[in-house]
């Protein structure tokens, strides 16, 4: 499972003309999954997402910590009450080792990929105690953020770095 983890400070996912979810301050993650992701990539990425310290102090009365960009980045999405939308993203696992146009074949097909996204969904809201926005699967979705920093993450539960 492959995630890109962007902080915002606003993001939406458009669907036929339609906003369909929009936040303001926290993440946009997009992610994609292979045929070999199971419950226990589920569990690692979304508690590592859920409790990544990119944000600023939500709070000039809590204190800062001590050392170099502490007061930078020291807080969770879940410590500052951040939203969090997730949209599937199946090219996340593009390959393009041999010519011009990118192979999806790692990337898993519906039948596998829509029940782990549901559960990588479901799981999120779990870790960050609420509701998760989405985009559509399949969907062709326009997605618009802005990017806070920028500040942008990327994970692999296979390289777990």
């Amino acid at each position: 499972m492959k995630a890109v983890i962007q902080r915002v400070s606003q993001a939406s996912v458009t669907i036929d003309s339609k906003i369909v979810a929009e936040i303001q301050k926290g993440l946009l993650v997009l992610v994609g999954i292979e045929d070999a992701d199971t419950q226990e990539d589920i569990l690692w990425l979304t508690s590592k997402i859920a409790n990544l310290r990119i944000f600023a102090n939500p709070s000039p009365a809590l204190p800062e910590g001590e050392g170099v960009g502490s007061s930078i980045m020291n807080f969770s999405v879940k410590d500052i009450n951040g939203d969090i939308i997730v949209v599937s993203q199946f090219t996340l696992h593009a390959s393009t080792k041999k010519g011009n146009r990118p192979s999806y074949i790692k990337a898993a097909k519906p039948d596998i990929a829509i029940p782990l996204y549901e559960k990588f969904i479901s799981q999120m809201e779990i870790e960050i105690d609420k509701k998760v926005q989405t985009g559509q699967f399949g969907a062709d979705m326009k997605v618009l953020l802005l990017n806070d920093g920028p500040v942008t993450i990327v994970m692999d539960t296979k390289n777990k770095e």
